[in-house]
């Protein structure tokens, strides 16, 4: 069973999107802040990381440029989760080293 790590502070989108990548049958582990990710993902070394961005105690940015420094984290691939949707905040993603970049949806769109 693939397993995804989804880093999110907020509730609701971390309820929606664990329950929608559980009913794909991906096991999903949940952090909430950008420490707690890159903890996670030291200690379960999960196939995939969605990360947001936007994070308390450390930031989406910091902890991905922690967890590609890291030999053994390095290789999983981490995708940006964001509500920010201009071109520079891709690029910022993929210098901290993102592998992938993707806009958080409205949530009118996915009610």
């Amino acid at each position: 069973m693939t397993k995804i790590l989804l880093v999110e502070d907020n509730e609701d989108n971390r309820d929606m999107l664990s329950r929608r990548l559980e009913r794909k049958g991906f096991m999903v582990t949940l952090a909430i802040d950008g420490q707690d990710g890159v903890s996670k993902a030291n200690s379960d070394l999960p196939d995939l990381i969605l990360m947001d961005m936007s994070l308390p105690v450390m930031d989406g940015w910091e902890a991905t440029k922690s967890l590609k420094e890291s030999p053994e984290t390095a290789n999983i691939p981490v995708i940006a989760l964001t509500a920010h949707a201009m071109s520079s905040d891709r690029e910022k993603a993929i210098e901290a080293g993102c592998d992938d970049y993707d806009t958080k949806p409205d949530r009118k769109s996915v009610v």
